[in-house]
């Protein structure tokens, strides 16, 4: 189950999941709902670097 806030962070909700099995440890940033189509989704490396995966519609500031 995706973990989220309720609340927007820098003008974006924030979701992820805790344990996924499919893909390695990644975030979704929506200026929207909290779903996954058209979001942005950001893959979270050991280091702590990010790879955008995804730009989704979202609107830029």
């Amino acid at each position: 189950m995706p973990k989220y806030y309720e609340f927007k962070i820098a003008g974006y909700y924030l979701y992820f999941t805790s344990h996924c099995i499919i893909e390695c440890m990644h975030v979704h940033a929506s200026d929207r709902k909290l779903t996954e189509s058209g979001s942005a989704k950001f893959f979270v490396r050991e280091d702590g670097d990010t790879v955008l995966q995804n730009r989704g519609i979202i609107n830029l500031p």
